[in-house]
């Protein structure tokens, strides 16, 4: 019986011992992860402010330069508010006050909305 006893002991104390080393393996691993996952997320925010021709305003932040815009976007900043009249006949809809009339209403419900 002292036998058996000793070497369930035995058997416990190495399984203890493995659990410990499977918690430091995990805790390294997942400190490991977070560091890989961090890095591609900063290099992903980095190529998402770079301006493609083309691409859409990216969301407004405070730190957000003008040069995150696409090209077409960075030739307006500085001159004040676009009327909707100059927006219509950059984007090739023309002058006509229905085209006008229309852009300044999908602006004002994307302004509802949150989107401008």
């Amino acid at each position: 019986m002292a036998e058996v006893l000793e070497a369930a002991e035995i058997e416990l104390d190495r399984r203890v011992i493995a659990r410990e080393e499977l918690v430091e393996a995990l805790a390294v691993s997942a400190a490991e992860s977070t560091a890989v996952t961090t890095t591609e997320a900063k290099e992903e925010a980095a190529l998402s402010l770079a301006p493609v021709p083309g691409s859409t305003v990216p969301p407004w932040r405070e730190e957000l330069p003008v040069t995150a815009l696409a090209p077409d976007y960075q030739r307006s900043t500085g001159h004040g508010p676009l009327r909707a009249k100059e927006i219509a006949v950059e984007l090739g809809l023309g002058a006509t006050p229905a085209k006008v009339e229309g852009l300044r209403s999908k602006a004002r419900r994307l302004a509802e909305r949150g989107w401008l």
